[in-house]
């Protein structure tokens, strides 16, 4: 006599469990395509799992249940920029970078398996050197020795056949600027007391921990630069890294940790100013990143409605024209995460226009991104290094000499891959222009 008892089948395994509202992105997809062309992996590779509709396809099937986080399958995913052009070319409105960051979140165990020794080094100098800008005055201290004594650039070629491409790239991308040891701006820094216009609004600037150390002279202009135009400028010491490398990097709770700081440190501000597209993408979306905090919702909801990007603000304050003129041929690239992160890309430009002697040249492919993507271009080097190397020659295509963009890890980027090609290019930041047209060299 047969056993006809019915079996129970084991559930079925979810590779990927996303929160209800970020699978409904997936769900907006229709597969139109509209985005392919502005995919820069897509782009370069031709590849449609390197795609933002591949990718769409990858972690929705996974949430369903029907593929599993196979090797090939999260190393399509790694391989995302998280640029949001894809954001900016989709007509359904798809919040690609809530599917993708979700998606490195929750299986941010199984992508640490994957990783070798560099990338566990790279990791741990990202968290605990490069977000604490102390540690890292110190780590940079030996090269910038090296940088004053003209040895660097013969030591970078050593580093790479020694370090391997990744930690190779880390060594590459250090900028050529700063003094030895920059100290941090005072908590209220009094760069130019005497306004020029009446005071309008009090701003704290969230200096940021790589511009802080890399490119404080940035920092310092805009000190001086919204002083000049009528803004009482504080500068929080409390203030910690806004979050953008661990919400990138899989850990949502070490970027809430973060933004419930910063929340705190900037209270008494009107407003909160940043020149670091990526680090004001990430203060526009504290509110998101905690919205299910009950305690802290809407006062990360007010937190993200009073930040503004160093160029949104000045256009805010309506300035006079600019009394000294520039004499200088330039080209704009759009950093990502201002154009498609935050949508700005007209207020640059416009105030650029009102430098007299000024020329803008337009850029092919403008707002297609460099590679430097946050620590992408240290996690990703090959394909970091092709992107890269065709922004780099679309900026030398224009015959501008100097290269403006609102982001510090684009001007890293920029930089580096226009000296490994040989190219004669300068990276400044739209803040380095404007001080030297309304203060004067």
């Amino acid at each position: 006599m047969s056993d006809t008892t019915p079996t129970t089948r084991p559930p079925k395994r979810i590779a990927l469990e996303l929160d209800p509202r970020t699978y409904r992105q997936a769900e907006l997809c229709v597969h139109c395509g509209l985005c392919l062309p502005a995919c820069p992996t897509y782009t370069e590779n031709g590849l449609e799992a390197d795609s933002p509709r591949g990718r769409i396809y990858l972690m929705k099937a996974m949430a369903d249940g029907r593929i599993e986080p196979t090797d090939k399958v999260l190393t399509h995913l790694d391989k995302c920029l998280d640029c949001r052009a894809c954001e900016t070319a989709c007509p359904s409105g798809v919040v690609y970078h809530e599917l993708i960051e979700e998606q490195r979140a929750r299986q941010h165990g199984l992508r640490e398996k994957r990783r070798g020794l560099a990338d566990r080094i790279i990791d741990w100098i990202c968290l605990n050197v490069m977000t604490r800008p102390a540690r890292l005055r110190l780590a940079v201290l030996p090269p910038r020795l090296l940088q004053k004594i003209g040895m660097w650039r013969p030591t970078i070629a050593l580093m790479r056949k020694l370090l391997g491409p990744k930690l190779g790239k880390m060594q590459q991308m250090l900028p050529q600027r700063g003094g030895l040891w920059p100290k941090p701006l005072d908590e209220r820094y009094d760069a130019n007391p005497q306004a020029t216009i009446e005071k309008k609004l009090t701003v704290g600037l969230m200096a940021g921990c790589v511009g802080s150390v890399l490119f404080d002279d940035v920092n310092r202009r805009t000190v001086e630069l919204l002083t000049h135009l009528g803004c009482d400028v504080a500068v929080p010491r409390t203030q910690d890294c806004c979050g953008a490398i661990h919400h990138h990097g899989g850990d949502p709770d070490g970027a809430a940790e973060r933004a419930k700081h910063n929340i705190e440190a900037f209270g008494d501000c009107d407003i909160v100013v940043n020149n670091i597209a990526g680090c004001g993408a990430m203060l526009k979306e504290y509110d998101h990143l905690l919205r299910d905090d009950s305690a802290w919702a809407e006062r990360a909801k007010a937190f993200s409605a009073k930040t503004r990007d160093i160029s949104e603000l000045i256009v805010e304050l309506d300035p006079p024209s600019p009394p000294h003129r520039v004499e200088l041929t330039v080209t704009y690239h759009d950093a990502c995460h201002l154009a498609h992160g935050q949508k700005i890309t007209k207020q640059p430009r416009q105030l650029l226009s009102m430098i007299d002697g000024l020329r803008v040249v337009p850029l092919p492919e403008a707002d297609m991104c460099c590679g430097a993507a946050g620590t992408y271009n240290l996690q990703q080097p090959e394909m970091a290094a092709d992107l890269g190397e065709r922004k780099a020659k679309h900026i030398a295509s224009t015959g501008a000499t100097v290269c403006v963009t609102g982001n510090v890890g684009c001007a890293m980027q920029i930089l580096s891959e226009s000296q490994r090609c040989g190219l004669p290019v300068q990276v400044m930041h739209p803040v380095d222009l404007l001080h030297r047209a309304y203060l004067g060299a």
